[in-house]
């Protein structure tokens, strides 16, 4: 049996507890690893991953959430859409927030996506520690990413353990053989994790503090207790980190890079990752973590941003079905409008499918102006070649776009509002124009 086609795909993730600060007055270009000027930019990965803890959820940021984003995946989208990467995912749980951004050409190969949440404060019942998760078809592969925020402090390892193995228990997606987080191909895991080091009455914190400046990064990790957990198979046995190479991330004074001496210096941001299994007969998978560093000159946080950069690889994946839009030459303002479609030959139309009419230049798939069910359209009648039937489905008059803008329409397979979903046609790019009016009969000679 033939192989299928493999490429390589980067996958760069940031990890940040940004203490409820908003991203005023500073620059996220260093920290996705892109230039000022887009044009210098030397290396942009197929997908990014921004995992936040922390962020602003007062009750008044919450209410202003419900109509627009937060400032930091505003400002996240900013960055990133004139590099033509678009956002197609992001859960948020109180302060935790994850966003998966994909660059366009890879718009059509991101299937079956899906976003979980598991609350792990106060017993379960409070969303202030927990994880919030995105799982998504790629290609012929399998993703899944995790933020996480455990338990706070020294003393408190049991209670991360706990929290853990609540995450991984409760956590249920709805795709067929990837219902856990660790049935996917790929899953990556990362967060404020609160590990510290061993030893709280042998090693106070000025003594971290000055193993740290004097290199001696070897003996402050052999304390870790992320690092001890996974050696004694308590937790996090199924998956693997690079051991860290960069200084404790936790705990510096706000507006420094000088560690606050209220708390022991400690590794509490971290990016583990699963090594994929080769179960499939006729594609090898393989992951490759090609970076691991922190960000020491972001001080706005008592946290330092953790990143790290993947390459994996994935396939084709032969059953994949793309609908295809016939051209739209003009929407007529105020007038109601006809898309044509076509359903390729074997592909399942779900409940709950629907198109969406969308800017041209859109940063998320969030950003839909109108949308209609599928269900509502119409197949001609007689005879028509059974694998190429043309779907009509109207959008009425009162669908008005702004005019002389560009647009496009979007095909959705979806099973419902927290159900599986995941974008499978768009259309060419279209105006939107006034009909000009017919002239009055008094008017013509």
């Amino acid at each position: 049996m033939s192989r299928f086609q493999s490429w390589n795909a980067n996958i760069y993730i940031v990890t940040w507890n940004v203490s409820t600060k908003y991203p005023e007055g500073i620059a996220l270009n260093n920290l996705l690893g892109l230039e000022n000027n887009p044009e210098n930019d030397l290396h942009r990965p197929d997908f990014y991953v921004i995992g936040l803890q922390e962020i602003n959820s007062q009750p008044q940021s919450v209410v202003k959430g419900l109509f627009k984003d937060d400032p930091w995946t505003q400002k996240f989208k900013e960055l990133l859409k004139v590099r033509g990467y678009i956002a197609i995912k992001s859960e948020q749980m109180q302060g935790l927030l994850v966003i998966l951004f994909a660059k366009k050409q890879h718009l059509l190969h991101i299937r079956e996506v899906e976003s979980e949440y598991t609350r792990t404060g106060l017993g379960g019942i409070w969303g202030n520690k927990g994880a919030v998760s995105i799982r998504f078809s790629l290609y012929g592969c399998s993703v899944c990413i995790v933020n996480a925020h455990l338990a706070a402090h020294d003393h408190m390892l049991e209670e991360r353990i706990k929290d853990y193995e609540k995450i991984v228990e409760e956590h249920k997606f709805h795709v067929k053989t990837t219902t856990d987080i660790f049935t996917h191909d790929y899953v990556f895991w990362f967060g404020d994790l609160n590990f510290r080091l061993t030893g709280e009455t042998t090693s106070p914190p000025e003594q971290i503090r000055d193993l740290v400046e004097q290199d001696k990064l070897d003996e402050l990790i052999a304390k870790d207790q992320l690092s001890l957990v996974r050696q004694q198979e308590r937790a996090f046995t199924e998956l693997v980190e690079r051991t860290p190479a960069f200084p404790p991330t936790f705990k510096f004074e706000r507006g420094t890079s000088e560690y606050d001496m209220k708390r022991r210096p400690a590794w509490t941001d971290r990016v583990l990752y699963k090594e994929p299994q080769n179960i499939y007969k006729n594609a090898e998978l393989s992951a490759e973590q090609t970076s691991y560093r922190s960000h020491p000159g972001y001080n706005i946080s008592d946290h330092k941003p953790v990143t790290s950069e993947f390459t994996i690889k994935v396939f084709e994946d032969p059953t994949e079905k793309i609908v295809d839009f016939s051209p739209i030459n003009i929407w007529q303002i105020g007038e109601d409008n006809v898309i044509e479609y076509t359903l390729p030959f074997g592909y399942e139309e779900a409940e709950n499918d629907w198109i969406g009419v969308y800017k041209e230049d859109f940063t998320s798939l969030d950003e839909y102006i109108a949308y209609e069910y599928t269900s509502r359209s119409k197949a001609p009648s007689g005879d028509v070649p059974a694998d190429k039937i043309i779907y009509h489905l109207q959008f009425p008059e009162t669908c008005e776009l702004p005019e002389d803008e560009r647009y496009v329409v979007l095909y959705f397979q979806s099973t419902g509002t927290r159900g599986v979903t995941g974008l499978v046609g768009i259309s060419k790019p279209f105006k939107a124009e006034k009909r000009c009016p017919s002239p009055r009969f008094e008017s013509v000679d």
